[in-house]
């Protein structure tokens, strides 16, 4: 089972870059896409349900903002869009699917770079993610997260971390987060596979070629259960894939 998330920053923007031809050329299993800054109904139909997909969305309020979708090829048990607490919900952060063998949780976490209030409102969010994911543990589910953390977890995470310690995004707060969600029992995939590698990012700024230098930060991650860890085939990043300022990342399963 081949899951894929990614940040689209904009999805109708994607489609103009090629996004359908993408999803039916990898045709993964579930995708799931974070910053789709779009209701459903803003677009096209093969766009809000491709081919040989169902679909579900999790919009903000403001129009042209945040906003996850997920498309799947087959019908999860059951979906929910929020976290139940308006506040969070109204941005159009977070969406789960439970697919019986696990739940599915794709979470776009706010930025917290613009003020003091916005990183409160990040860390808020954080915790409150965390308690419905104990929650769905503690009902016995196993669970994989997956999507834009918008923080880079160690220093081997990004290009420079001396000068964006004290930036959101790098601040110990916010890795400190990263911290107590392996300590629960999580696991960080692709760095547990990959604990030594170096330049593996997933967002480049639009600034100053930053891409083509792989200036960048790994701030979109699969997280997993870590029941589910021998059950792992494979967990990759996928930088030549463009179309948005974040790359693809995928988590295959077997069951």
């Amino acid at each position: 089972m081949k899951l894929i998330s990614w940040n689209v920053n904009g999805i109708r923007a994607a489609q103009r870059k090629g996004f359908l031809d993408w999803l039916g050329a990898e045709s993964p299993d579930v995708l799931t896409v974070q910053e789709t800054k779009a209701h459903p109904e803003q677009l096209a139909a093969r766009l809000r349900q491709p081919e040989g997909y169902q679909s579900w969305w999790a919009s903000a309020e403001r129009k042209g903002y945040s906003g996850v979708g997920l498309f799947s090829k087959s019908q999860p048990r059951a979906v929910q869009v929020g976290l139940g607490i308006e506040k969070f919900d109204s941005e159009g952060r977070t969406l789960s699917a439970d697919f019986g063998d696990f739940t599915l949780i794709s979470t776009y976490l706010p930025n917290g770079k613009a003020s003091a209030e916005r990183l409160r409102y990040k860390m808020e969010y954080k915790e409150a993610f965390l308690d419905y994911a104990k929650d769905l543990r503690a009902a016995g589910k196993s669970v994989v997260f997956c999507g834009d953390i918008n923080t880079a977890h160690n220093e081997i995470d990004l290009t420079h971390p001396k000068p964006n310690a004290k930036h959101s995004g790098f601040l110990r707060e916010e890795r400190d987060w990263i911290d107590n969600v392996l300590a629960q029992g999580y696991i960080d995939i692709y760095r547990h596979r990959n604990p030594d590698k170096e330049g593996a990012y997933t967002w480049w700024s639009l600034r100053s070629g930053a891409r083509a230098k792989n200036v960048g930060w790994r701030i979109d991650y699969f997280f997993i259960s870590s029941d589910l860890l021998e059950r792992v085939v494979a967990a990759e990043i996928h930088p030549d894939v463009m179309g948005s300022d974040h790359c693809p990342i995928s988590l295959t399963l077997d069951f």
